[in-house]
């Protein structure tokens, strides 16, 4: 039999039922073992009839019924596997009041019209056996599933029990709370929660949350989506052993381990392939690059040997200069012992020359100290000369102080005479306070004067401001009265009357528009205007009232800043509420009409709306942006069907034609043609016309400004009688001031003369002590000049001796200088002497003076060829220490007896050989090197590589083994029972594994149908 394999079928939206839509509901109850029993007919014998088929344990309540004549069960020793249902027992679930199940152990089938609760069941199960809503596709809040009315639910289930672990069927409890939304677990009578009583169903393999166990009907079409790979997976979790599924998943780990390692093996052997081949065709430049490398390393060691070869130079120019240096030091020594006794002499002579310029020096530090002598005497007589000068100088003070003293004594006591007459003539009397209180009257006087005038100058400033006030209340009333007879001022007057807060923004702005980055634009209602009054009515119908009074603004920061301004609750702010803010950077031209102009016209219009307004080029703009100007059509007239339907399927959204405006809203998710249109009647303009003046305004303004000026000329008439009143207490403040002025004058004169006429005692025995004071001043003037002269004895004494002191220290400094002369003239002698007799010797002299010369110059010459020589060995020491051994071998090993020269020429020799071989990649070497060890590396990664594959082959050839077969006996099972089913519809079916070897995560089921 040919066999046909189908996907999975998915189900259309229409084919997704409800619980109210569907007839059936089918109840997964897990069983570990699978019988084919016999089917019944309605007398309950066994029987193949084709007849209504009711599984075991089927219990039916007819309507019109009651349980007790439920048809009679089959009698079977059939008995419900380890955690089949036995029992579910409800109360306020859903739209159970109270109820009890008793499911058969084998199939259960709940049949019953829509509505009796078929589903309900279903999810008493699941939520009774511990799992969420969300497996149940219905609603996500468990409270939801408490019967209305109610506040608590219940769900009873027991389970079947295993032999093995329980002596008893064991029951789960679940109440479900509406208030809190939350569920209360027991387990046989024990408190327990939801992961405890998860955990216990699981150890019956019960698995809710697995669509090939627990199939509810909102879940069918994921169910119907599962890819053959996940009913594999599905179907292993529902009937097989938790072994196989860990085998299936070690399995697929397994491969996927094998196929990176073959992947990183494969690359690896082309990698190492590649790298063994580049080895192979750089060896021979290898090598030549080494030959290279061992010239250029015998150049490097033949470069450092050069200090060696200079140290040895150096060696030999310092042991010649050393024998030089003794040869000259023996020749001189033998020249001096040959012109000794011709240098007796002249010795002899040099001697006495040296000693009689001893003798010379010696004098001439007694001259020296001779006239240090003279000078302290010089010192002493002048200052006992100043001193005696002093004292004539303190004579002529003291008799000059006696002259002034005496004038001041007399005027002392003319003083005296003076004070003694003013005590004989005292001042008269005088009541000071009396002055005090009057100066205290004029002062409160004044006091009164300045409150009055104050309150005048308060009343002043009111009558002022009230003027200013009603002068700008004229103002504004004649702009007014001027706006009404103009288009602008009728437009300003429409703002106001739409927006008192936008009308007194507006004022705000016109009179800041400076403090602004760019221009800020008013409503439209005042900037715009409509070019023909014909389409006024069509266009203010596009207009909500927050267009007509947008501001524009044209940057983020005149925005931010014009909004605090206007709706700021701060000081200065203006904290206003009907406001409407737009910001529009672009300009006008960044818009484009929707369709060409010739389109435009057959649609039926005149005209693009933005084609009949007339405002700034940022307003039109922002107008372009919120209310389409640009894209809405115009026509005075209305269109015919022809031109709606085409302007349906056009890019045209909205326009207005005749007496109507038109919206089309189109929803392009719903296909093509799902457009809804909105029409709407066109209403009578109102802020865009020309309307005859308000006469009613215009008289009460009139009638304002007679009232106000009438206002403003009494204010008037009231001011000038204050200003009247101020000028007449400013006079009479002014008199106040002065006389208070002449009484503190008089007071202040009386109290000065009675304060000097008491101070008059004070005076007079100041000036009287001052009298004495001088009297004995003048009385000790001689005797002061006495002591004086007496001093000046003494001095001019001292002075005599002084004088005698100086001329003993000339006489001794006029002596040492004539035994000075002397000694220099016999000096004198002896350098001639001593001229004339190496004059005699010069040849001898200057024959020394030569080889002491040349001595000199030999052992200059030696101390450089000493250092040269120490600089290079230390340099050569220097090197020993630094170099490798392989160095240190070659230059231990250079020739004893090589010079420089020669060394020099063995270095040039050698780059010419280097010059010769070709020098090409310098990193040619390291890079063999650093391949070969990459080349080692892999062979060594590779042989491990293929130790780890053959072992992780093993180990899948060993899982497989076992794992595969268990999975082939049980996709039989499934098949056996599959084909059978499909046998009874005379249809074919199999159940298989589609097996991919190179992947067992592509292990899928495989099922093939045939429909007959």
């Amino acid at each position: 039999m040919p066999a046909v394999t189908l996907p999975p079928r998915k189900r259309r939206s229409g084919d997704l039922e409800s619980e109210d839509d569907s007839d059936t509901s089918d109840v997964a109850i897990p069983s570990t073992q699978r019988i084919k029993r016999s089917r019944l007919n309605r007398n309950g014998d066994a029987s193949p009839s084709s007849q209504t088929i009711l599984p075991d344990g089927y219990v039916c309540h007819p309507y019109g019924t009651s349980p007790d004549k439920s048809l009679p069960l089959r009698s079977s020793a059939m008995k419900h596997q380890p955690g089949s249902i036995v029992r579910v027992k409800l109360a306020n679930f859903v739209t159970y009041t109270a109820v009890e199940f008793y499911p058969g152990p084998s199939l259960n089938m709940v049949i019953g019209p829509n509505g009796t609760g078929k589903s309900t069941l279903v999810c008493a199960i699941c939520l009774g056996l511990g799992w969420g809503a969300q497996h149940l596709g219905r609603a996500k809040e468990v409270s939801e599933y408490v019967k209305h009315g109610c506040q608590e639910a219940l769900i009873e289930i027991e389970l079947a029990a295993d032999p093995k672990r329980h002596q008893r069927n064991p029951v789960i409890r679940c109440n479900i709370k509406r208030e809190g939304n939350k569920s209360i677990f027991s387990l046989n009578g024990r408190p327990s929660n939801k992961k405890l009583v998860m955990e216990f169903c699981k150890s019956f393999s019960i698995q809710i949350d697995n669509l090939c166990q627990f199939l509810p009907q909102d879940k069918v079409v994921e169910f119907a989506q599962m890819s053959p790979i996940d009913l594999l997976r599905s179907t292993q979790r529902a009937v097989a052993s938790e072994e196989m599924l860990q085998m299936h998943e070690d399995l697929k780990k397994l491969r996927r381990e094998q196929k990176g390692a073959q992947a990183q093996h494969a690359g690896d052997q082309e990698t190492l392939a590649n790298l063994e081949n580049r080895q192979r065709m750089q060896e021979a430049d290898v090598e030549r690059m080494r030959e290279r490398d061992a010239i250029k390393q015998r150049v490097k060691f033949l470069e450092a040997a050069r200090p060696f070869a200079q140290y040895r130079a150096a060696r030999l120019k310092h042991q010649e200069s050393r024998q030089r240096r003794m040869d000259a030091t023996a020749a001189l020594k033998e020249l001096e012992e040959e012109v000794e006794p011709s240098l007796r002499a002249v010795n002899a002579k040099q001697n006495y020359r040296q000693q009689i310029e001893r003798v010379v020096q010696e004098r001439k530090r007694t001259v020296e100290k001779a006239d240090r002598d003279t000078d302290k005497a010089v010192a002493k007589l002048e200052k006992l000369s100043e001193e005696v000068a002093d004292d004539d100088r303190a004579m002529d003070a003291e008799r000059k102080g006696s002259k002034t003293q005496k004038i001041e004594l007399a005027r002392i006591e003319q003083n005296i005479v003076k004070l003694q007459r003013q005590l004989e003539e005292p001042p008269e009397d005088t009541d000071i306070s009396s002055y005090t209180e009057r100066t205290r009257e004029k002062s409160r006087a004044i006091r009164e004067i300045q409150e009055k005038a104050d309150e005048l100058r308060t009343s002043l400033i009111d009558l002022t401001e009230q003027g200013k006030r009603k002068n700008r209340q004229i103002q504004e009333a004649r702009a007014s009265l001027a706006d009404l007879e103009s288009q602008a001022g009728q437009q300003n007057n429409k703002l106001e009357r739409l927006s008192r807060d936008t009308h007194k923004a507006w004022r705000w702005i016109q009179e800041h528009q400076g403090e602004f980055e760019k221009p800020v634009f008013g409503p439209p209602v005042v900037e715009c205007s409509i070019k023909d009054p014909a389409y006024v009515d069509l266009i203010e119908s596009l207009f909500q009232k927050s267009d007509f009074l947008a501001f524009t603004v044209q940057t983020s920061n005149d925005f931010k800043k014009l909004s605090d301004q206007l709706q700021g609750r701060r000081p200065g702010q203006l904290g206003l509420n009907d406001i409407t803010l737009r910001n529009m950077p672009g300009a006008v031209d960044n818009f484009r009409s929707p369709v060409s102009e010739d389109e435009m016209r057959r649609f039926g219009f005149e005209g693009w709306a933005l084609d009949h307004v007339n405002g700034p080029e940022t307003v039109m703009a922002m107008l372009c942006h919120y209310v389409k100007l640009h894209s809405t059509g115009v026509a005075l007239r209305d269109i015919n069907n022809q031109q709606f339907e085409m302007l349906q399927n056009s890019n045209i959204g909205s326009w207005v034609a005749g007496k109507s405006s038109y919206q089309i809203t189109r929803r392009s998710e719903y296909g093509p043609g799902a457009t809804s249109t909105r029409v709407r009647d066109i209403r009578k303009a109102s802020i865009w016309t020309d309307q005859p003046v308000d006469l009613t305004a215009k008289r009460e303004l009139q009638s304002n400004i007679e009232g106000w000026s009438d206002e403003l000329l009494a204010f008037k008439r009231q001011q000038d009688a204050y200003q009247a009143e101020r000028n007449e207490l400013r006079q009479e403040n002014d008199n106040l001031e002065r006389e208070r002025k002449a009484l503190e004058q008089e007071k202040t004169v009386k109290q000065k003369a009675l304060v000097e006429f008491k101070a008059l005692p004070t005076r007079l025995a100041q000036q009287e002590e001052k009298q004495t004071t001088i009297k004995d001043a003048l009385a000790g003037v001689r005797q002061r000049i006495e002591e004086i002269l007496e001093q000046q004895d003494v001095k001019t004494l001292a002075r005599g001796k002084a004088a005698l002191e100086y001329a003993a220290a000339v006489e001794v400094l006029r002596d040492s200088h004539t035994e000075l002369f002397k000694v220099e003239v016999i000096l004198i002698e002896a350098s001639s002497d001593l001229e004339i007799e190496m004059h005699r010797n010069s040849s001898v002299k200057d024959r020394l003076e030569a080889k002491r010369a040349e001595v000199e110059e030999i052992k200059r010459d030696y101390d450089i060829v000493n250092r040269e020589a120490k600089k290079l060995l230390g340099v050569c020491q220097n090197l020993m220490e630094r170099q490798d051994e392989a160095q240190s071998e070659f230059l231990r090993n250079q020739p004893e007896g090589q010079t420089a020269e020669e060394l020099e020429a063995e270095i040039e020799s050698e780059k010419a050989r280097l010059e010769l071989m070709h020098e090409g990649n310098g990193g040619v070497i390291k890079e063999f090197e650093q391949r070969q060890k990459k080349i080692d590396q892999l062979k060594t990664k590779v042989a491990d590589w293929e130790t780890a594959v053959h072992e992780v082959a093993g180990q899948i050839q060993a899982i497989r083994d076992k794992w595969e077969p268990e999975l082939d006996n049980l996709v039989k099972k499934i098949s056996d029972s599959f084909s059978y089913n499909m046998e009874q519809i005379n249809c074919a079916g199999v159940v298989g594994v589609h097996k991919d070897e190179d992947d067992f995560d592509q292990w899928a089921i495989q099922i093939q149908v045939k429909f007959r």
